[in-house]
Parts: C-alpha cells; structure tokens; sequence
C-alpha cells in the first residue's frame, strides 16, 4: 500500500505530505512514509498543495478507498 500511495503521488506536481499524530512525511518518498509506521485503523491526514492538487486528491482518494 505504501509503494502504491508513493507512485500515485510522485506522477503529480503538487506536493503531498501524509500526517499521523504529531508526525508527517513526503508521501513522495517512501521510506519516509514507512517510517510513519501507519497501521489499518489509524487515522492519517493528507494535505495536498500547487497546481495539480485536485487532480492528486482524486487519485490518492482512489488508492486510499482500494479503487485504484
């Protein structure tokens, strides 16, 4: 899954970070967001800014809900 969100969010121009609790990591780097260390029931938040974020939304909404 992480490798998943990873590449979703690499083909986008914006940037995105991924938080969990008081921690946040690129979600364009993976062993940054590894090192999250986020489990399936945990709570996350995605924060996506620049020129394509919509778009990014959209697609890192899909891996997230298990569409893409």
């Amino acid at each position: 899954p992480a490798g998943l969100l990873v590449r979703t969010a690499s083909t986008f121009k914006s940037s995105v970070t991924l938080k969990k609790a008081d921690k946040e990591a690129d979600l364009k780097r993976l062993f940054a967001v590894m090192g999250l260390s986020v489990k399936k029931a945990d709570t996350v938040t995605v924060v996506i800014n620049g020129e394509d974020e919509d778009e990014a939304l959209k697609a890192i909404k899909q891996v997230f809900e298990g569409n893409l």
